[in-house]
């Protein structure tokens, strides 16, 4: 008998079912928990940061998947998003799971807007459920942001400048690092954004300017999380399930996201904002 690894959507039906059979786990796990939103806050050193960014404070959203409107999360994303008022909003793809969703998540982007700016990359959602990189910049523009496709913007404070760089998701898209950081000037801190976690450890491996920080998402923390089972991510992943990882191209922190994909439940895994403050080493 062939016996067939288990993929990731049928470990989360398994998973579900198990949740499942306790009831109120099961009601807490399809209703409240995925809107349980944590704020997870990091100050971050940053070598030769002008002072007129330090406490400069980031948003890091990633993998809200709007599939029938705005749901709990992504409701819930919006009132704390109010609240933190961040300089820099990132958000690291899978925001939408159809076209049609283009207009809520417009709305969406808007309510997250950085007072600086706003930047959203692309993840597989977007590019195998049919959205265009025109649909999703008119999405983004529409609401505030700048789609980053292989692409960089420079913030500016003061006299400090801050340099974001966005790539295309690893896993359906086509990165191409050495295009998206050609306008970047020497000397200015660097952040990197992008979907899926594994392809930091391609970037390891290519002659690359360091960032302070890199930001990624597409895991979901494994979204559904059975006591003494290890974490099932989806594919381009690698070996990166959530939070910090220091031993790659640069300090890369991973979100468990906002929403949900495969069973609209979480377990042991909240949703979480990510929110780093800048600090001068």
């Amino acid at each position: 008998m062939t016996v067939r690894p288990l993929s990731r959507r049928g470990f989360l039906l398994a998973a579900g079912g198990v949740v499942a059979g306790t009831a109120g786990t099961c009601v807490d796990a399809f209703t409240w928990a995925p809107a349980r939103i944590r704020l997870d806050r990091f100050d971050v050193a940053v070598p030769g940061l002008s002072p007129d960014l330090e406490g400069l404070t980031i948003a890091h959203l990633s993998d809200l998947h709007l599939h029938d409107g705005l749901h709990a999360p992504a409701r819930r994303s919006l009132e704390l998003m109010a609240e933190l008022a961040p300089d820099l909003t990132v958000i690291t793809g899978d925001v939408v799971e159809h076209p049609d969703q283009l207009p809520e998540a417009s709305g969406w982007l808007e309510g997250c807007r950085g007072r600086l700016a706003t930047v959203v990359t692309f993840g597989n959602w977007e590019h195998q459920s049919g959205v265009t990189p025109m649909m999703l910049a008119q999405a983004a523009s529409r609401g505030g942001a700048s789609l980053l496709l292989n692409e960089s913007l420079r913030v500016e404070r003061g006299r400090g400048r801050l340099t974001i760089v966005g790539l295309d998701d690893p896993r359906a898209g086509l990165p191409d690092p050495e295009r998206a950081i050609r306008n970047v000037s020497e000397g200015d801190p660097v952040l990197w954004a992008f979907h899926a976690p594994g392809y930091a450890d391609v970037l390891n491996t290519r002659p690359l300017p360091r960032p302070f920080l890199a930001l990624a998402g597409h895991t979901h923390g494994g979204q559904i999380r059975p006591p003494l089972l290890p974490a099932i991510t989806p594919p381009a992943s690698g070996r990166f399930v959530a939070g910090w990882y220091r031993d790659s191209f640069a300090p890369l922190y991973v979100s468990r996201g906002l929403g949900t994909s495969g069973i609209r439940a979480r377990f042991r895994c909240p949703p979480e904002i990510g929110v780093f403050t800048l600090r001068r080493a």
